[in-house]
């Protein structure tokens, strides 16, 4: 057989041959490393065995020196004229495909192979699309004279050399292994910062660090515990069980000197939010409701089926000089602390409520209670479009977060006929605060109703008295600040594409934060927020991407037939040549969220490309983010107006792109996006290829079985149910018109969803096998609506791409490699 070999020493430049076996003619030489005869106590091991010189090559060594490594030719190998001696030769094999390879040695006496950091024993290797790392360790003696000769035997691999200028495509392993930030806080005085990262370990699990650094001198120490600001003392602390007791103790670090003091040691919870004052603290505690019998049991309302629903908190109030315990709200609904008054007088408590003869079905009350009258102000009464509330530095003013419908639709800028989107949030401010004041909706200010951008925090800061937002902004996440005197919305470019979390001191003007783009991972920043300077203090992940190859990727926009600016991007293989034809992948969602630009994803663009497609990413209509009339386009549509601008968008980025092959164009988006995806086949024959991850494939059976089925269509299908509006619920339905579906369609879904549940998958991979038409369906055991096992997650990715390499590319090797024909 023929076997196409392509010699290289970067990533994109090669030379093709036709041969069997391909000789590797240019290595990658480290070396030597003496090693030594060890003192022999006795002439055998444990085991009987006696040393051989054979043993050297189990000695560990850091393959990483071949980065700084040598070019060596293929034949007589280097050795120590003095000593005995392991050496390191290395390069790679590289694949845009599923392919298989057997590398075999000659001339090498003692060696061992190593594949991608793994002992390989027979020289046969399965490669998944990637640049593999290949190392030869063998030993030297001053008398060897061995010549090496390597062959490869394989398809479609191109062979390079393993140093430091060779990069390489971005992988999945890349996207599962990224190191991220997963929290910051500023100390009150703004000096040092707190910051947590999490690491993943290849195979499954994550560590979790945190540190203190000093933003002066820039000293960072690594804490053995969570740590948290004093709120006032510039402090930090963390809690400790005590030894055979039900209370915590609670140490305090002084990060000058890292001096460590016991401040209180009978708290009775580890979960509280400490008073500015210092010398209290708020917490809630949970009380199990009434249980049922394991065998059978009522279920008395539709969320009574989720675990732990039965759950209820209250909320209560612990001195700290006297140890005493308050309960503040008693009964059977949820409260909760919202927030503490800077000078320490006052709560914001939160109530929630069932509701279920309208929409909402869950209502929000928020009150202010005086701690030291407990008084209580309805702020807020029963209103089911609330998510939470804060007060302003000097408490006179509450600031609340919720939907366009919010206080009565104060807030509402909508076109008539639209019902805005519940998942579009605003941003209100109350009156001047009094007890017993008027709070009625007309007094509230939407402070939102004209901003385009959809809240998704926000932080009213103590030193200058603006209110911080972070947004979703189009397919951005963005800063902005709010000047309540003003009334104007400021932009604050922070060097991020994607703002994560951000932190503010109470007293100086310095605000961190941390963040990523479409091409680039998490980086952590202080920025004076006088000035808006910032400035970078770690990337975390650099030394990763440094000898990675990432294609381009570049906005595009498309105008609908609506006249609407339809905002998409698309990524380009590193090695891309624009007089060559690439297939296309579409990802989108078409819910009520964009599709952001997410580096570390679940769906990484940047590796599909790597692997030979254009990925095409678009937000249609129906996403926050671009203002109110754009995300109600999601309500009530169930997908009509989405599919459009998607397909609509494809075509026109095939007509202005003429590296894209037309016939060769594959679809892929998961939930409501998988929805969209069984969809989209009901209405266009343009793609070739489509998969649907835990898609939603009839809105009825959806609306009643998943635990939010009902409550996600107040969203997505506002005051429309199932016995009202059956143009919605079936005819909308891709179950339906399963019929119409031609495209080669893979369903993926984990057996144990609680969104979407399994059956949605099921009843239409049923449906489309009893019309013969092509289709399969990959479930992942024991996993949600996220794949989050890691090695499931692997399979579950490489199904998907051996899905598209099918179609797409015209090689069926990978998924027939995973799933084989059964003649059944």
């Amino acid at each position: 057989m023929k076997r196409t070999i392509l010699l290289a020493s970067t990533v994109i430049a090669a030379a093709a041959v036709h041969a069997d076996d391909v000789e590797v003619k240019k290595l990658t030489y480290a070396g030597p490393f003496a090693v030594h005869k060890p003192i022999m106590i006795d002439s055998t091991d444990v085991n009987s065995k006696t040393f051989s010189k054979s043993s050297f090559l189990n000695a560990a060594i850091d393959f990483k020196a071949l980065a700084n490594g040598r070019t060596i030719d293929c034949g007589t190998l280097p050795t120590d004229e003095s000593s005995t001696a392991i050496h390191l030769l290395g390069f790679t094999l590289a694949n845009t495909s599923y392919t298989t390879a057997t590398i075999t040695i000659d001339g090498i006496k003692n060696y061992q192979l190593y594949v991608d950091g793994k002992k390989n024993n027979n020289g046969y290797v399965t490669l998944q699309p990637s640049v593999h790392k290949i190392v030869v360790k063998y030993l030297s003696t001053p008398e060897s004279t061995d010549s090496a000769s390597i062959k490869v035997d394989g398809d479609r691999l191109t062979i390079g050399e393993l140093n430091a200028s060779v990069k390489r495509p971005y992988n999945i392993y890349d996207a599962m292994l990224a190191k991220s930030y997963s929290g910051v806080s500023v100390s009150p005085n703004g000096k040092y910062i707190i910051y947590r990262t999490n690491e993943p370990i290849a195979g499954g699990g994550s560590t979790t660090r945190v540190y203190l650094r000093n933003l002066t001198t820039g000293q960072t120490t690594e804490k053995r515990h969570y740590i948290y600001w004093m709120p006032r003392t510039n402090k930090c602390y963390y809690t400790q069980k005590n030894d055979g007791e039900q209370t915590y103790s609670l140490i305090a670090i002084n990060p000058e000197n890292q001096a460590e003091e016991v401040l209180y040691r009978n708290l009775p919870t580890s979960q509280f939010k400490m008073s500015a004052t210092e010398d209290f603290i708020i917490y809630t505690v949970s009380e199990e409701g009434p249980k049922e019998k394991k065998e059978i049991f009522e279920v008395i309302e539709p969320d009574d089926r989720q675990p732990n629903w039965r759950k209820r908190s209250n909320v209560f109030k612990c001195d700290l000089k006297t140890g005493l315990v308050q309960q503040l709200t008693y009964g059977h609904h949820d409260t909760w602390v919202d927030d503490i008054s800077n000078d320490g007088r006052y709560l914001l408590i939160g109530k929630k409520e069932s509701h279920l003869e309208a929409r909402p079905t869950t209502v929000t009350s928020i009150y202010r209670i005086n701690l030291t009258t407990l008084h209580i102000d309805t702020l807020i009464n029963k209103d089911g479009f609330i998510s939470s509330s804060s007060f302003s530095p000097d408490g006179s003013q509450v600031i609340v977060m919720g939907t366009p419908e919010s206080l009565g639709g104060i807030g509402l800028n909508i076109a008539e006929g639209q019902t805005a989107s519940m998942i579009d949030n605003q941003l209100f401010l109350s009156p001047k605060l009094t007890e017993g004041g008027n709070y009625a909706p007309e007094n509230w200010t939407p402070i939102t109703r004209t901003f385009n951008p959809s809240i998704t925090s926000f932080n009213w800061a103590n030193a200058d008295g603006l209110i911080y937002a972070n947004t979703e902004d189009k397919d951005y996440k963005h800063l902005y600040r709010y000047n309540t005197k003003t009334g104007k919305w400021q932009y604050i470019d922070c060097g991020e594409e994607l703002m994560e979390h951000i932190s503010i001191s109470k007293t100086s003007p310095v605000m961190a934060y941390y963040g990523q783009g479409a091409s680039n991972s998490d980086r952590l920043y202080v920025m004076n927020t006088k000035s808006l300077k910032r400035t970078m203090l770690d990337d975390i992940d650099k030394d990763r991407y440094k000898d990675i190859a990432l294609g381009k990727c570049e906005a595009w926009n498309y105008i609908n037939s609506e006249g609407d600016t339809v905002c998409c991007r698309y990524y380009l293989p590193a090695d891309f040549d624009a007089s060559k034809q690439y297939p296309m992948i579409v990802n989108y969602y078409g819910g009520c969220s964009p599709t952001s630009r997410n580096f570390q994803s679940r769906y990484p663009q940047h590796a599909y490309a790597s692997l030979g497609y254009v990925v095409l990413v678009i937000n249609p209509r129906g996403a926050t983010g671009f203002g109110q009339k754009w995300s109600a386009a999601h309500v009530n549509t169930a997908g009509q107006g989405v599919a459009d601008d998607i397909i609509g968008a494809v075509k026109t980025f095939c007509k202005e792109h003429s590296y894209i092959n037309s016939k060769k164009i594959g679809c892929i988006g998961a939930s409501y996006g998988g929805f969209m995806t069984q969809y989209l086949q009901t209405v266009t024959d343009i793609f070739a290829a489509a998969v649907s991850h835990a898609g939603i494939s009839d809105h009825t059976s959806y609306w009643g079985e998943g635990y939010w089925g009902y409550s996600y269509s107040e969203v997505s299908m506002a005051n429309s149910y199932p016995w009202t509006r059956k143009d919605l619920y079936v005819d909308q339905s891709p179950l339906y018109n399963a019929d119409k579906v031609h495209t080669p369609l893979l369903f993926v879904h984990g057996t144990d969803d609680t969104n979407v549940p399994v059956g949605e998958s099921i009843q239409m991979y049923t449906a489309l096998k009893l019309l013969g038409r092509p289709t399969a369906m990959v479930l992942v055991k024991g996993e949600n609506h996220w794949i989050m096992d890691y090695n499931k997650r692997l399979q579950w990715q490489n199904s998907i791409w051996a899905w598209f390499a099918k179609y797409l590319q015209d090689d069926n090797t990978w998924w027939d490699s995973m799933y084989s024909k059964k003649d059944l």
